[in-house]
């Protein structure tokens, strides 16, 4: 498949792969600003995207389930942090 990419794009797309769970903790920091701050049908999608990207963090399901549940930015802050902290 990389055979398609020229070298340089090889190289970018490994990079990301390899990057792919600071990447995703890094989009779960930006959108818990934006939850603080979204209303209406905006902050539903930002809740939904926000447990997509914990299930590809490969949380437990029980703990996207119960933050999903409680809708608290505060609590989304603290897994954030804590996967920074790792």
């Amino acid at each position: 498949m990389l055979d398609d990419f020229s070298k340089h794009q090889q190289g970018i797309i490994k990079r990301y792969y390899r990057n792919i769970d600071k990447i995703q903790v890094q989009r779960l920091s930006e959108m818990v600003t934006e939850i603080y701050l979204a209303e209406g049908k905006k902050l539903e999608k930002l809740w939904i995207s926000a447990g997509e990207c914990m299930k590809k963090l490969e949380l437990p399901q029980t703990q996207i389930d119960n933050l999903l549940a409680k809708r608290d930015p505060a609590l989304l802050a603290g897994v954030v942090k804590k996967l920074t902290s790792e």
